[in-house]
């Protein structure tokens, strides 16, 4: 399934993109895809359904019908940074031998298409295109070999960095990375039943046109099971959080000079069977 979140800011319903491609609305279901609706148990709910029997809603997804974020009333949005050998290089950073974690605020969460406004006098706001994995069914202490299976589904994130705040402003990276409009997820949710292989899917990035970043998850120091068993060991992970698992090479910070976002450039970005993600810049 591609389970999807339709509507203006606010107002999301949930709904699923049928066969055509259409959107069908899932309201008389679910009241939104979050909680226990994503664990294994509410998934299957939602597989049995005929989606040619639920109202088609008007409008073409990303054209004239909005697409909200794909999950609603996240718990946690946790970050993984330098998941990729040849990123850390070009940060000038060592690969590390543990996953780097941090935090993304809740608020910072945004439809694949909004529009991003640029935080007053930033100068230095990057790009980074990343698989995001959703938790269904949660848990502490999850055992590798088992991850996948509490995992409800995967999507597009753009893990957007104001660089000034993140490395020089102080402590933690946290600072640069939950500013409103940083985190667009979607457009939708992808069942882990229509991946065939996580760790080979393609992930690219374009600004103004121009390609930024082309990768590939088979490139990923720590994969979605490893990354899944690794956070439960210090948070008990819940229906609905979301974990995004680091960025292939070609932010801005890595060009030689250093190139970042200005207001008026356009931002495409996207991965094999994920969807893609449009992204306008203002000031």
């Amino acid at each position: 399934m591609k389970l999807l979140r339709y509507g203006p800011k606010g107002q999301e319903k949930p709904g699923l993109l049928d066969a055509s491609g259409r959107v069908r609305d899932l309201s008389a279901h679910v009241a939104d895809l979050s909680g226990e609706v994503l664990t294994r148990a509410g998934l299957a709910r939602l597989a049995a359904l005929e989606p040619e029997g639920l109202p088609l809603v008007e409008g073409v997804p990303q054209r004239d019908l909005r697409l909200g974020p794909c999950v609603g009333w996240v718990g946690k949005f946790i970050g993984v940074g330098l998941n990729y050998a040849d990123h850390a290089a070009e940060a000038g950073m060592p690969v590390p031998s543990e996953p780097v974690l941090f935090s993304k605020w809740t608020s910072c969460i945004a439809g694949p298409d909004d529009d991003l406004h640029l935080p007053s006098g930033s100068v230095t706001t990057d790009w980074e295109v990343e698989l995001g994995v959703v938790i269904g069914d949660g848990g502490c202490d999850i055992p590798q070999d088992t991850a996948l299976d509490h995992v409800a589904g995967y999507c597009v994130v753009n893990d957007i960095s104001e660089r000034d705040w993140q490395i020089n402003r102080g402590g933690t990276w946290d600072k640069g990375k939950g500013y409103d409009g940083f985190g667009p997820i979607g457009p939708w949710l992808v069942t882990p039943d229509e991946i065939p292989d996580i760790a080979a899917l393609t992930l690219w990035l374009d600004v103004d046109g121009q390609r930024r970043q082309q990768g590939s998850t088979a490139t990923m120091i720590f994969g979605p099971a490893e990354i899944v068993a690794y956070c439960s060991r210090f948070t008990r992970l819940m229906p609905g959080d979301v974990i995004t698992t680091g960025t292939p090479p070609g932010v801005g910070m890595g060009q030689k000079p250093p190139v970042y976002l200005r207001a008026g450039q356009v931002m495409r970005l996207g991965i094999d069977g994920l969807g893609q993600q449009t992204q306008r810049v203002l000031a």
